[in-house]
């Protein structure tokens, strides 16, 4: 299944919410929102920074990752952005893909 990388970032109504509830609830309800639509939580790590949460998960597809982050983003409590990865071997195999491109002179 491909791998999506998850950033968010709280509201401040967000941030309440976890103060009350703790961060493994918020973890919790995170791992059955993904695992309804298919996907396995990997990781889901709290971090200091521009950023309050981190999570890599797996999903099916591209419309199950797209489906959670308009979600996520529409309750109000955390703005969210996911990010595709793509393993090594994936790219071994765009770099030997032929790319008929003339760059800009």
């Amino acid at each position: 299944m491909p791998k999506y990388l998850a950033t968010a970032r709280y509201s401040p109504d967000g941030l309440k919410g976890v103060l009350e509830t703790g961060g493994t609830a918020r973890a919790a309800v995170v791992r059955k929102a993904v695992e309804g639509l298919g996907g396995t939580l990997i990781s889901f790590d709290y971090a200091f920074g521009a950023e309050d949460v981190v999570l890599i998960m797996e999903f099916p597809d591209n419309v199950a990752a797209a489906a959670l982050g308009l979600a996520v983003s529409a309750a109000g409590a955390a703005s969210v952005r996911i990010t595709v990865l793509i393993s090594p071997e994936e790219i071994d195999q765009a770099a030997k893909k032929t790319v008929a491109y003339t760059p800009p002179r």
